[in-house]
């Protein structure tokens, strides 16, 4: 049933706090700003490796200066870092990252662009690189971003010249780029892409180079600079009352989850691009020189050009809706451009100018925040003209066999609400992160529908289209259903409306282990994506693994609403490792998915969908030692994988070590690169030593060095130098060097099969120097490369012992790897062994 008011508006609304999800509502100077980008026909692409990579600088300077359109491709999507922010790894931290490059575009002006390639870690060479890469199918989609994009100029954010010089990604980012640079304009070249799009030429290509890649300012001063175009990018924009640089430091901003937020900066400054493909220009400040970036650079579009460089010439900032008789005619003329690239590409730019002009307000608003496949939701869709032009609503329709054709005038000022109901198709996709949508590989993604390719996020589920009437031409818009609503403490909210399993399953563990062969409880938590849901829950599980009972049954009324269920899993007696995935089935369907949500302020809520199970393990392993003290770091779950096996974890606060209060623990663990990020441990690591001194053992997870140090003098009771030493080959050879030192024998005997299946790399951040009292415990190192003794250390310190170790602990523990358990069993448990008997030690 549809229900149509309408009202006259006599008051403004005060804006409230929005998430990045809340519509445009451009100002007049943003209206001028695009008119202006409208009317430049040309367009660059920045190329690297992964989010935060990009020159947001750069990306600023030629979308808001020069006025092209300008977007950035990561070959990744980061999932291979770290998290200052949350929890989120591995793929999780794909899609946060995602979201932030999406933000800093949002900010500098930028477009987004990914290809299938994923971020596995470190890696020393693009020749590593480029094999788990696949770098057949990665070259392949930066060709298919060059052809659907169709830049006059690429500049690439790394040097192609340079293999082995830095990170592995880095330098094959720039490799596959020069490389695509003239694949994508031969047709022999994956001519299955060419039924979609055509071959492109660009004219040039670049490298963003400056005095970091010469070593010093001093030897970039003396360089050859006759490649090398350069401009001030600190240019001042009076519209935005911005520096080029300020909004630079604004987008860049939005990588919170790599510690990127940073005072914003202003003022003159240098950029410098080294020419590595196509002609230099003569103009050094003219990127797009020898280029056609006005509207006679198309066919017919001379006379689309003259009404629109009229309108930028003699804008009014006032009453910018002037301007809307001239601007439908460039519309309609610019629909007779033959080629549809600039026509489809300057139509949509056209189109927001013209709705952003009208004081045009469309928007569709879902009443919940998600439906499932074959569920109804109401939509709540607002129309306001707030122009004296004539508009008419024709109609609207949200599926292709859903139109409203009500005709309605929107009167000036008048708003129209609707309010239609939404059936969903019975075989709609949940609208998750597509490249997660099926198992891939260590280094690619999976995309069974190739036109996602190149995509930054999934399409939204549903689109409204609005057919409007501007007295006798149509224009068809486009706005994404979304879901608005309110909280008394945050104000008017956004988020993306989505399409989501009627049920999805949560295992608290990620990774179980039995120490013993004792039955642990299970509990496994059902979310209601309906309501009124009915149905049971089984555990799959190995064969050699017993569950109890079979299958549970349950009743869930609203949805949103969770129940949890336990089951009893009885391991093996001899060592096992296997998964246990819950299935929910409600009459006919079977669901087996968990629903995750990332949601930070600084991003869209995302809801990601993954395969719902746990890593089970059944562990022989032996400690010593009950309490341990833990002090957080950058973030990581090594506290609740030592509880797995039995250990009381206590988490200390930095600020409240004082002389006397770390005694109780039998060992303290410092998280990772918690030097890096927590500046109180400065003035309480003499603490720590004193701990150590007086019988304590003290186990220190790496933390990375950089030219400005850890700030500390202190970090080892002896000389201990940190380095960029990694291992990054999770399968290299590792050897035991102190093959008597109770490190690798007591309580638990530990071999080079402890560290078989090891995920993503061994370690990083080695010390390379330190001082005789240490003992280097094992010796490793990659393919071609000296092996690195660094990895794992120990000295005694008065009646204790000190560890400091790179070993990528955070990953392995959670990762439910076994031998990572043993060792890090015998770190809590060093000198134990000359004061505990065989009774003592507990399994």
């Amino acid at each position: 049933m549809r229900k149509i008011l309408v009202f006259f508006i006599g008051i403004l609304m005060t804006s409230l706090h929005a998430f990045a999800q809340a519509p445009k509502k451009p100002t007049s100077s943003e209206i001028y700003h695009s008119l202006q980008k409208l009317n430049f026909l040309g367009t660059a692409l920045y190329i690297a490796a992964h989010p935060d990579d990009e020159n947001t600088r750069l990306i600023s300077y030629l979308s808001n200066n020069v006025k092209a359109k300008t977007a950035y491709l990561s070959l990744t999507r980061g999932d291979g870092g770290q998290n200052l922010i949350g929890p989120e790894l591995r793929e999780l931290l794909g899609v946060l990252r995602t979201q932030e490059l999406l933000a800093a575009r949002r900010v500098d002006g930028g477009e987004q662009f990914f290809t299938r390639a994923n971020d596995f870690g470190y890696s020393k060479h693009p020749d590593e690189t480029l094999t788990i890469w696949n770098k057949k199918d990665v070259l392949g989609d930066v060709v298919w971003v060059i052809r659907n994009l169709k830049p006059d100029v690429i500049i690439n954010r790394f040097d192609h010249r340079t293999p082995g010089s830095t990170h592995g990604h880095h330098t094959s980012s720039a490799m596959l780029s020069v490389e695509a640079f003239d694949m994508a304009n031969d047709e022999n070249a994956y001519p299955e892409q060419l039924t979609s799009t055509t071959t492109w030429q660009p004219k040039r290509a670049f490298f963003n180079t400056s005095w970091w890649f010469y070593g010093s300012p001093e030897n970039f001063e003396k360089a050859d600079k006759s490649k090398m175009l350069n401009f001030d990018i600190g240019v001042y924009y009076p519209t935005k009352g911005l520096s080029n640089n300020e909004i630079a430091s604004m987008a860049s901003n939005q990588h919170l989850c790599q510690g990127f937020g940073r005072v914003t900066t202003r003022g003159s400054q240098n950029e410098y691009i080294e020419l590595v493909k196509g002609s230099l220009p003569n103009d050094e400040t003219n990127i797009f020189e020898g280029v056609n970036t006005t509207w006679s650079r198309v066919s017919g579009g001379k006379a689309v050009g003259e009404i629109l460089y009229a309108i930028e010439k003699s804008f009014d900032f006032i009453d910018p809706a002037k301007h809307l008789p001239n601007l439908l005619l460039a519309y309609k003329k610019l629909q007779e451009v033959p080629d549809a690239h600039w026509r489809n590409l300057k139509s949509k730019e056209l189109k927001d100018i013209i709705v952003a002009v009208s004081g045009l307000y469309l928007e569709a608003s879902a009443q919940e925040s998600s439906t499932y496949p074959g569920g109804t939701v109401k939509i709540n869709v607002e129309v306001l003209n707030r122009s004296s032009a004539k508009i008419a609503l024709k109609s609207l329709s949200i599926l292709e066999d859903y139109e409203d054709g009500t005709n309605l005038n929107l009167e000036e000022n008048k708003k129209i609400n609707l309010e239609l109901t939404l059936n969903v198709p019975e075989n709609m996709s949940y609208t998750s992160p597509y490249w997660l949508a099926e198992k891939g590989s260590l280094g690619m993604y999976t995309v069974a529908d190739k036109s996602l390719i190149g995509k930054p996020e999934t399409p939204h589920a549903f689109m409204a289209t609005f057919e409007l009437d501007f007295e006798g031409f149509s224009i068809t818009i486009e706005k994404p259903i979304v879901h608005r609503y309110s909280k008394p403490d945050k104000g008017e909210l956004y988020q993306p409306f989505e399409i989501l399993p009627q049920a999805t399953t949560h295992l608290t563990d990620k990774v179980v282990i039995f120490a013993d062969s004792k039955a642990k409880d299970i509990p496994v938590t059902i979310r209601a994506g309906a309501s009124g849901l009915k149905g049971k829950i089984s555990l799959e599980h190995p064969q050699d693994w017993q569950v109890t009972p079979a299958a549970i049954d349950f009743t869930i009324a609203e949805k949103g609403d969770q129940q949890t269920v336990i089951f009893t899993v009885v391991p093996p007696e001899k060592e096992s490792e296997g998964t246990i995935a819950p299935v929910v089935s409600v009459g006919q369907k079977t669901y087996s998915q968990e629903l995750i949500e990332i949601a930070y302020d600084h991003v869209p809520t995302q809801s990601v969908l993954l395969s719902s199970e746990s890593k089970i393990v059944r562990l022989n392993i032996q400690k010593v030692g009950e309490n341990i003290g833990y002090i957080v770091g950058a973030g990581d779950e090594v506290p609740e994988s030592l509880e797995q096996i039995g250990y009381k974890v206590h988490t200390i606060d930095p600020n409240n070590i004082q002389p006397g209060t770390l005694a109780k623990y039998d060992a303290i663990v410092v998280g990772i690169r918690a030097y890096n990020v927590v500046d109180e441990l400065k003035f309480k690591q003499r603490h720590l030593l004193d701990y150590v001194n007086e019988g304590g053992n003290l186990i220190v997870q790496y933390n990375t060095a950089s030219r400005r140090g850890l700030g500390i003098d202190n970090l080892a009771p002896y000389p201990l130098k940190l380095s960029r030493d990694r291992v990054t080959e999770e399968n290299s050879e590792v050897k035991i060097l102190a093959k008597n030192h109770s490190m690798v024998n007591f309580p638990n005997p530990i071999t080079e099969k402890d560290f078989d299946g090891w995920v993503q790399e061994r370690g990083l951040y080695f010390p390379n120097e330190w001082g005789p009292e240490f003992t280097p415990i094992l010796s490793m190192g990659d393919s071609g490369e000296a092996e690195k003794q660094g990895s794992l250390i120990v000295a005694p310190y008065g009646k204790g012992n000190y560890i400091y170790t790179g070993l990528s602990f955070f990953r392995e523990l959670p990762a439910g790897v076994s031998g990572a358990y043993k060792i890090f069993a015998n770190m809590l448990s060093i000198g134990k062994d000359k004061v505990e008997n065989e009774s003592d030690i507990k399994g």
